[in-house]
C-alpha cells in the first residue's frame, strides 16, 4: 500500500477467518431498508471480486439463493437486502455478467424463484438485459487518444525527435497497454503463475521486452563509437524524462536495454560517453536495483502522486508472494478473509491507477511507426553477435557470455513475443499511411528517393531498396513491399511467410486468395506464388497475411500458369490449359552487412522505425 493511503480494515471477527455464509451475511447486512449502503463497501468489494480465487461466480450466486428465506412478513426485509446486494453486484461488476453467460442463466433461475414466491416486485432490481447494451468504450485505455490531425506534419527521423517527445510516445503506448489489464487478468495470473491464456498481460510483457531490445538495437545501429555514444546519451535523456513522468515500467525497459551486456561491453563507445551521463545511468540503475526487494523503487513510487505507471513485474511478484505465503483457508475450514483483502488491496491499487490519464500530445503517425518497430524480436545471441560486429572482442580477453541486464525483472519467461502475421500487416499499412501523409507533398502516391533514404537512415540494420519503377521516386506499393518483407523477416515470422510472387496470365477465371475479388483482365491479371500457388491482385500481393506453405503443387503447371522454371513457350496441363508467366520487373535490391563489403554499414537483421 502506498503511503498516505487509507487502509480499510475488516470486521474484527473476520481477522481469524469466516465461513462463506458469515461473509455473505455481513455483506447483506450492509444495506438499509431503502437499499443504500450503510458504512463501508470494502467487504462487499472483496467478496464480489476475490471469490473467484476459491469458487465460481455461479457458485456464489447459488449460496445467495440458498440463503433466500421463505416469504413472510418478518422475512421481507431480508429478501430485499439480498436483492439489493445482487443489484450492487450487477451495477458495480457488470463485466462478470457480460463475460460469463452461465452467471446470467443462474440469475434468471433466481428471478424465477422470486416470482414463484410471489415477490415479483423485486425482479426489477435484478435486471441484466441492459448489460449487453453497455459500451466497452468505457475502458480506461480508450480515455487517451493520439492526435490524428491531418494538418500536423511531423518528422519521422530518429535524430530529429527530442527525448521528451520519445518519452511521451513510449508512455502513451505503455499506458494503453497497462489499462487493458483487467482485474480478472491479475486474478488469472495469481492462480496460474504464468501468462497462459492471459493475452492482455502477455501484450504488456511483449511491449516491455520490445522497448528494451529496441534501445539496444538503436545503439548498435550506428557504425562509429562516437555515433553510438550519441544515441546512448539520447536514451539517457529519454530515461530522465520517463522518470519525471513517473513511468517506471518503461524506465525499467530503457535502462535495462542500456545496461544489457551487449551494450555495456562496448568499451570504445563508453569512452565517448560523458561522466555526467554515466553518473545519471548509475543513479537510474540504483533506483531500479532489486536490492532489498526493490526498496529504492518502492520508496520513489510511494512518493509519487497522481499519474504513474508501476513496474508491473515487481507488483506481480508481490501478488504471487502473498498468494503463496497465506493459505486459502484457516482452522475449521474457514475462508482466510485477510488473504483475500491483501490481494484485493494490491490489485485494486493497480486498477485505480488506470483512472488517472496522463496529459500527453501523442502524434498518431509517430505512434504507428513506433508500434511497428516494437513488433520485432531477436534472441540474446543475435543481439550479442551484432555487438561483436561493432566492437570485436579482444583476442587475449576471456570470451564473454550474454547476460541479462542487472535491473530487469525476470517475470516474462515462457512468453512467446512473436507478433502474428495479420498484426504485422496491419502495422505496416498504418506506418506506410503515416509516411505518405508526411512526405508525399504532391499527394501523387510517390515519395522522393531522398526522403526515403533519410527515413531509412534512421532504421538500424535496414534494407536498401533500389527504385526501379520511376526514376527518383518510390511508390506506395514499393515501400509497402519493402516494409512487409523487412518486418516478416526481422520479426522472426520466417522467410516462409514471404511469398515468391510472379506476374501471371491466367487462362481460366481466377479469384484473389487475399481479398476474394475476381482477377480481371486479358493478360497479366494478377500474381501467383511459385512456391504455394497463392493467387492475388497486384495491390494485394504486398498485404498478404498468410504464411507461404511450400508444396509440390505450387510449382506445377497443371493449373494453367507457366512458371519461369518451365519450358519457354506454351505448356498444356491435363485439361489443355495454356498460360504464360512474366517476371515482375520492379525488383528490389537488398543488401546485408553480413554478406557485403566492410564499408557497408547496413544489414537485414532488424528494422526499427521512426
Amino acid at each position: 500500500m502506498t503511503q498516505g493511503k487509507v487502509t480499510m480494515s475488516l470486521p474484527g471477527h473476520f481477522t481469524k477467518g469466516a465461513s462463506w455464509e458469515e461473509v455473505i451475511q455481513a455483506c447483506i447486512q450492509s444495506f438499509d431498508v431503502e437499499g443504500s449502503v450503510c458504512g463501508s463497501s470494502h467487504l462487499m468489494n472483496i467478496t464480489l471480486t476475490m471469490h473467484r480465487l476459491l469458487m465460481s461466480s455461479s457458485d456464489l450466486l447459488e449460496k445467495l439463493t440458498s440463503l433466500y428465506p421463505l416469504p413472510s412478513r418478518s422475512n421481507s426485509t431480508e429478501c430485499e437486502r439480498i436483492c439489493y446486494f445482487i443489484r450492487y453486484w450487477i451495477q458495480e461488476f457488470w463485466t462478470m455478467f457480460r463475460l460469463h453467460s452461465s452467471l446470467s442463466d443462474s440469475m434468471e433461475q433466481f428471478q424465477d424463484l422470486i416470482r414463484d414466491q410471489g415477490q415479483e416486485r423485486l425482479c426489477p432490481l435484478l435486471q441484466t438485459q441492459w448489460i449487453n447494451d453497455r459500451h466497452w468504450s468505457q475502458k480506461p485505455s480508450q480515455k487517451i487518444k493520439a492526435n490524428s490531425s491531418k494538418k500536423r506534419k511531423v518528422s519521422l527521423l530518429f535524430d530529429h525527435l527530442e527525448p521528451i517527445e520519445l518519452a511521451e510516445h513510449l508512455t502513451y503506448l505503455e499506458f494503453k497497454s497497462f489499462c487493458r489489464i483487467s482485474f480478472a487478468d491479475y486474478q488469472n495470473y495469481i492462480r496460474s503463475c504464468c501468462m497462459k491464456d492471459n493475452p492482455m498481460m502477455e501484450r504488456s510483457i511483449t511491449l516491455c521486452n520490445g522497448i528494451s531490445q529496441w534501445v539496444q538495437l538503436m545503439v548498435l545501429s550506428r557504425p562509429t563509437a562516437q555515433l553510438r555514444a550519441e544515441v546512448f546519451t539520447k536514451f539517457i535523456h529519454v530515461a530522465q524524462s520517463l522518470h519525471l513522468m513517473h513511468n517506471f515500467n518503461t524506465l525499467m525497459a530503457v535502462v535495462g536495454g542500456l545496461c544489457h551486456s551487449s551494450i555495456s561491453r562496448l568499451k570504445e563507445t563508453s569512452s565517448h560517453v560523458s561522466h555526467e551521463v554515466t553518473k545519471v545511468l548509475n543513479e537510474m540503475t540504483d533506483l531500479l536495483s532489486s536490492c532489498r526487494n526493490y526498496d529504492n523503487y518502492r520508496q520513489a513510487y510511494s512518493r509519487c502522486a497522481g499519474f504513474k505507471i508501476p513496474i508491473l513485474g515487481v507488483h506481480l511478484k508481490d501478488l504471487i508472494s502473498v498468494n503463496e505465503a497465506m493459505s486459502d483457508y484457516v482452522e475449521d475450514n474457514k475462508v482466510n478473509v485477510q488473504k483475500l483483502q491483501a490481494l484485493y488491496n494490491h490489485i485494486n491499487e493497480l486498477i485505480q491507477l488506470q483512472q488517472i490519464t496522463p496529459q500527453l500530445d501523442a502524434n498518431k503517425d509517430l505512434v504507428h511507426l513506433l508500434t511497428l518497430s516494437l513488433d520485432l524480436y531477436y534472441t540474446e545471441d543475435e543481439i550479442y553477435e551484432l555487438s561483436y560486429t561493432r566492437e570485436p572482442k579482444n583476442s587475449k580477453a576471456p570470451p564473454a557470455t550474454p547476460s541479462r541486464p542487472p535491473v530487469v525483472v525476470n517475470w516474462a519467461s515462457g512468453v512467446p513475443p512473436k507478433p502474428d502475421p495479420k498484426t504485422i500487416s496491419k502495422h505496416v499499412q498504418r506506418m506506410v499511411d503515416s509516411v505518405f501523409k508526411n512526405y508525399d507533398h504532391d499527394e501523387n502516391g510517390f515519395i522522393s528517393q531522398g526522403d526515403f533514404e533519410k527515413i531509412a537512415a534512421s532504421f538500424p540494420f535496414s534494407f536498401c531498396v533500389m527504385d526501379k519503377e520511376k526514376e527518383g521516386l518510390i511508390s506506395r506499393e514499393e515501400i509497402t513491399a519493402y516494409f512487409m518483407r523487412a518486418s516478416v523477416i526481422c520479426s522472426k515470422l520466417g522467410l516462409g511467410f514471404v511469398h515468391n510472387f510472379q506476374e501471371t496470365t491466367y487462362m481460366k477465371p481466377t479469384f484473389c486468395d487475399n481479398c476474394s475479388g475476381f482477377l480481371w483482365g486479358v493478360i497479366k491479371q494478377g500474381y501467383r506464388c511459385r512456391d504455394c500457388g497463392m493467387n492475388c491482385h497486384r495491390l494485394c500481393k504486398d498485404q498478404v497475411a498468410f504464411e507461404c506453405k511450400k508444396n509440390a503443387k505450387g510449382s506445377s503447371t497443371s493449373e494453367g500458369p507457366l512458371t519461369p522454371d518451365s519450358t519457354p513457350g506454351t505448356t498444356c496441363g491435363p485439361e489443355g490449359e495454356e498460360g504464360h508467366t512474366h517476371k515482375h520487373t520492379n525488383t528490389h535490391t537488398v543488401y546485408s552487412e553480413r554478406h557485403s563489403e566492410p564499408s557497408q554499414s547496413r544489414s537485414c537483421i532488424v528494422l526499427v522505425v521512426f
